[in-house]
């Protein structure tokens, strides 16, 4: 489970170099004056890019960015929104679905980004009817610092701390989550005694996941597996990529995760591995950044309100992609 999820890191690091680059040279302060005019057509501040810029490398921090937006309005309709974009612990499950039902298709990734652009679009016209989040637009002011080179020793230094911050999580939460999947996934109760059982479906982990499997039947996937990688994967993100190596006995993966293509293009449509995609792309993140979003809100009713509109948004988007995908490939109905 934990080297599934660390075959990732060259590709992480390439992110982090140029995402370290960006925050360095003075570029973000710009980027923030030239969005403003566009954001605020959708009821966003320039300032809202900021966060969601840094949150592609880990959505934490992108929410404890948004604490420089001086509106409040604005400055919870930014925290709330962040987690939409893609952040690095969503890109081993992006890479995995894109080889595995997908054949390595070049538009699968960059449309993930898309749709989370669109959700924070379509969240800041939606959001701002609400009376919680009506008022008057705050002035832009924002110091613009001049250009300058970076030296490759800071670059290094932020690029070395966020790898070194996703081994860590490797090492701590996704291998406790990893051990606990395996032992559910191997232990029940077979003719009355809890023991070893042979037959993964008469397991803890199949009779907990085909309890909650209903809820995400209308959108492509209700099978258990998929129902416990989606819960496992509010832990982490990444446990999704490990969680179904470990049910489906893959072993030791590769970088690709290539020994789970054949399992997943059995249990998975197109249309339906693109909707489980999105579901947990846009639905509620990790525990670690519903822990910075409480943090920044200061209220445990806000943050209970941005879980569940997240949640909320991120099922009728799959529920919408999966029953056109259907309609449309000809294994669905007008009335779906």
């Amino acid at each position: 489970g934990v080297g599934a999820v660390l075959g990732f890191i060259p590709q992480l690091l390439v992110l982090f170099f140029f995402l370290a680059f960006l925050e360095a040279c003075g570029y973000m302060s710009r980027i923030a004056f030239i969005m403003d005019r566009i954001f605020r057509k959708f009821g966003l501040s320039g300032k809202s890019f900021i966060p969601m810029l840094i949150g592609t490398g880990c959505s934490v921090p992108g929410i404890m960015a948004s604490r420089t937006i001086e509106s409040e309005r604005d400055r919870k309709m930014t925290v709330i929104t962040t987690s939409f974009i893609p952040c690095s612990a969503k890109l081993p499950v992006i890479s995995l679905f894109a080889s595995a039902i997908f054949g390595g298709a070049w538009w699968v990734a960059p449309s993930a980004y898309f749709v989370g652009v669109l959700a924070v679009l379509f969240s800041g016209i939606l959001l701002k009817k609400l009376r919680l989040f009506r008022g008057e637009d705050a002035a832009f002011v924002m110091e613009l610092p001049a250009y300058h080179m970076p030296t490759l020793r800071n670059i290094l230094r932020s690029m070395w701390e966020r790898r070194w911050s996703f081994i860590k999580k490797a090492g701590t939460v996704i291998l406790l989550c990893s051990m606990l999947i395996w032992f559910l996934s191997n232990f029940g109760f077979t003719q009355g005694q809890f023991g070893m059982v042979t037959d993964m479906s008469r397991s803890f982990l199949a009779t907990f996941g085909s309890m909650l499997a209903w809820i995400f039947r209308p959108l492509g996937f209700g099978e258990w597996p998929c129902a416990v990688a989606t819960l496992t994967g509010l832990v982490a993100k990444e446990n999704i990529v490990s969680t179904f190596g470990i049910l489906f006995g893959a072993g030791e993966l590769s970088e690709n995760g290539a020994e789970l293509w054949q399992v997943l293009s059995e249990i998975f449509t197109g249309y339906s591995a693109y909707a489980f995609l999105l579901f947990n792309l846009l639905c509620c993140p990790c525990v670690a950044a519903v822990g910075a979003i409480r943090r920044e809100m200061h209220s445990a009713k806000w943050t209970l309100f941005a879980v569940g509109y997240q949640t909320i948004l991120a099922y009728g988007v799959a529920l919408v992609v999966n029953q056109f995908g259907a309609l449309f490939s000809g294994h669905g109905s007008w009335l779906g």
